[in-house]
């Protein structure tokens, strides 16, 4: 998870949501994310979804059986989406995301049992960091919003 933090920092610096992800297998880091969707023009550009793609350049599969996610915020449902089709087997968040959030916040995507594939999933992983690192960047965005008016 301190690994997906410093990548949320990359994306602060680029004034970007502070979103950073890992993709885990056998101990070794095999993918990278941050959010990009702003200066990307993307909407799909969220730190799971890339670190999701750059894993799966490295393994050469669209599939990651075995692997585990560390994200800083709980997953969106497209994300969901993308971790669920990618077979990934371990989801660890840090941050709950009461907006969007779809491990319990708003839905709870990872337990309807019709799917065909099940991720097992940990919330609230270093999640004081996590929720600290995106309020701060909220605050600074408002307080600059507010000097502009």
């Amino acid at each position: 998870m301190r690994q997906a933090l410093s990548l949320a920092q990359l994306a602060e610096a680029l004034r970007e949501v502070p979103v950073g992800a890992v993709v885990v297998r056998d101990g070794e880091i095999i993918g990278r994310g941050f959010n990009t969707p702003i200066g990307a023009s993307d909407p799909t550009a969220h730190a799971e979804i890339a670190a999701l793609r750059d894993a799966a350049r490295h393994l050469k599969n669209y599939r990651l059986p075995g692997c585990e996610l560390f994200v800083t915020l709980e997953p969106c449902a497209m994300c969901a989406g993308a971790i669920l089709h990618s077979r990934i087997a371990r989801l660890v968040y840090g941050a709950r995301d009461l907006k969007t959030g779809v491990h319990g916040s708003v839905i709870d995507l990872f337990a309807v049992e019709r799917l065909n594939h099940h991720t097992t999933v940990v919330g609230g992983v270093l999640s004081e960091e996590c929720s600290q690192r995106l309020s701060q960047f909220f605050a600074e965005r408002r307080s600059r919003r507010d000097q502009v008016t």
